[in-house]
């Protein structure tokens, strides 16, 4: 009897071990940004007179300074959506305070001010696989400032 339990407790353990797998290096993060819209044609901005670029510091579960570019938008309401909400793309590159550097691709929408909206934004920045964070936040364009929270997971190789 003794031994039956233990073969079936091995077999157990194997099975939940190979059923969940376990990505090694992976941590979820938690933490918060904030930037300040940085003017086409200065630093990390291309020269484009449209271009939207940020660039400021994240802090919590990933740690540094940041920029964002938008690398293409489009207005919800050419597909039926309000006037005032913008789908956009971009790139994401953090220049964390060990010296590495992460660069992710960033999706989302935002409700501009300037346009009726409330300011408000969404996105999802991807950096490679497994890694990705979500964010949320206020555009303030009187200010020129956005900032928010981020939750996601990050990966090492």
């Amino acid at each position: 009897m003794k031994r039956t339990v233990q073969v079936l407790s091995a077999g157990i353990v194997m099975l939940i071990t190979t059923a969940a797998p376990v990505v090694a290096g992976c941590k979820p993060v938690v933490g918060h940004f904030e930037a300040t819209l940085v003017l086409p044609g200065q630093g990390h901005c291309p020269s484009d007179p449209t271009a939207f670029c940020t660039a400021g510091r994240v802090w919590g579960g990933i740690q540094g300074n940041y920029q964002f570019f938008m690398t293409g938008a489009l207005p919800s309401s050419a597909i039926g959506g309000l006037p005032s909400v913008l789908f956009f793309t971009g790139r994401s590159t953090v220049f964390l305070k060990d010296g590495g550097e992460i660069v992710g691709t960033d999706t989302g929408s935002i409700d501009l001010p300037m346009l009726g909206g409330q300011g408000g934004f969404a996105s999802l920045i991807t950096f490679g696989p497994g890694s990705q964070i979500r964010l949320r936040g206020e555009f303030d364009p009187a200010a020129a400032t956005t900032s928010g929270d981020y939750i996601g997971t990050m990966c090492t190789p």
